[in-house]
């Protein structure tokens, strides 16, 4: 996962020291202007700015409302990345998202989702705010929960708003995928990503997703117990939705006699890939055999029952169930440290559940809906990690080689007391997880239960045809 590139000369100059960068300067109006068709070095010029906006955070630490952390597994470079951007769209208003890469340039893809995505959803709800007046200012400026008179006509303001947001999650997607699919210098065509991705307004969460990440909400039932409620659905092979598209673009849907309970999606000529989930950025090998970039969309109205939702990457969910997740986070000590325990315990679990497959990363994105951190970390150097702040720290190379902070390359700012603790926890985790050249494993090279792809087809050298 990685750093965003900032070496750009245009007429918006890079701010390295902090200063909020206007959405004018990303290209994107926030008053309702005209909208402006852009240009691919508009787009770059976009992308250059992203480390210089403030509570943008991608790398392992912390905000004013949700701490995030990523570890890289047993198979390679860390293939997954995560966003939590604040005051997104206007104040109270938070993006978040988790994205899973698979296959040779996963890394690659996921990192390219998280910096685009969010970029391109913005883009899009303002072109309808600028397109509809103020009815669809709504639907970035604005609580749909209005205070009419006339119910009904409060239902078709509500339902109208909820329209446009999932018309610009579908735009958004599609036109992630389209941009991912043009790449010049990112082949995407047996590489692909996931994404389970929420924008929280107020009350308001609103929500697309696509793979097999996932998000789940803790809330207080009525005995004031935490339960788990889980938001997305895994879109896996295996569900009769999905299979049976798939079935209808003759691709395949069967699983391998050694997993039979993980359905993959197969060519109709070959074995292979092998794909674990059944919609997917990228993946383009697939793409006309059933595998589809459309996202589910929900909208959920939060009450104050509701406390913290976690999204997080597979290699968590293969080995924890939701209501342990809820249970790890509510159980931590404190709230800036509940993403990096809950991936400690995930890994802990992969040991003993499946000591003979090699571990996935983990991806963990906490965010806590009281909009509060905890009362030692007010300090706001300590508090809010901007992708500014980070980029130093988290600088990324397209072959990987420097990778996204993982428990090895932590960029959290911590006390003393934690700092000694970590230093021991640092140390175990390099004698655990040191491996020599011969012993790097890709995870196209074998098949365990958590690969995402099994095998490149014997055309893989081809690009799409466009």
């Amino acid at each position: 996962m990685g750093g965003c590139v900032s070496t750009s000369s245009s007429t918006c100059s890079s701010r390295s020291n902090g200063e909020k960068v206007s959405h004018e300067c990303l290209g994107i109006s926030m008053f309702g202007r005209k909208r402006i068709r852009r240009t691919f070095s508009d787009h770059a010029i976009a992308l250059q700015h992203l480390s210089s906006i403030p509570n943008r955070v991608f790398a392992n630490g912390k905000s004013r409302t949700s701490c995030i952390f990523t570890q890289q597994g047993r198979k390679g470079i860390n293939q997954d990345a995560m966003i939590v951007w604040e005051d997104f769209m206007a104040e109270d208003v938070t993006f978040c998202g988790v994205f899973d890469g698979h296959g040779p340039h996963g890394h690659l893809v996921a990192r390219k989702v998280r910096d685009a995505l969010p970029l391109k959803l913005l883009s899009f709800l303002k072109s309808f705010e600028s397109r509809g007046g103020g009815s669809a200012a709504f639907c970035c400026n604005g609580n749909p929960q209005l205070e009419v008179v006339d119910p009904d006509k409060d239902q078709v303001v509500v339902d109208k708003v909820d329209t446009q947001w999932k018309e610009a999650f579908l735009q958004s997607y599609k036109a992630m995928d389209t941009e991912l699919r043009s790449q010049p210098n990112l082949d995407c065509f047996c590489s692909g990503s996931t994404a389970v991705t929420l924008v929280k307004q107020g009350s308001n969460l609103y929500m697309g997703y696509i793979g097999d990440s996932r998000a789940i909400l803790a809330s207080k039932n009525d005995n004031d117990s935490m339960v788990a409620v889980q938001l997305t659905v895994d879109l896996k092979p295996n569900l009769p939705k999905e299979a049976e598209r798939i079935k209808q673009c003759k691709g395949r849907v069967f699983a391998l006699q050694d997993e039979p309970e993980v359905h993959r999606v197969w060519l109709p000529f070959d074995n292979a890939p092998g794909l674990a989930m059944a919609r997917a950025f990228g993946d383009f090998c697939v793409k006309e055999y059933g595998v589809i970039s459309v996202p589910e969309f929900s909208h959920r109205v939060l009450t104050e029952r509701d406390k913290f939702i976690v999204l997080a990457s597979d290699g968590v969910w293969d080995v924890l169930t939701n209501e342990e997740v809820v249970d790890i986070v509510s159980s931590a000590p404190t709230r800036s440290s509940a993403a990096r325990i809950l991936v400690d315990t995930a890994a802990r679990e992969w040991k003993i559940k499946y000591p003979t497959s090699k571990m996935d990363d983990c991806a963990v994105v906490c965010l806590f809906l009281d909009g509060k951190m905890d009362v030692e970390s007010d300090n706001e150097e300590d508090q809010c990690f901007s992708s500014a702040a980070l980029q130093s720290n988290a600088a990324e190379s397209d072959d990987g080689r420097n990778s996204e902070p993982s428990l090895q390359r932590n960029t959290t700012v911590r006390s003393t007391e934690e700092n000694d603790v970590y230093k021991r926890v640092v140390a175990e985790a390099d004698q655990e997880t040191t491996v020599t050249e011969d012993q790097k494993w890709s995870g196209l090279e074998g098949v365990t239960r958590v690969n995402s792809l099994v095998q490149l087809p014997r055309f893989s050298d081809e690009r799409p045809r466009p």
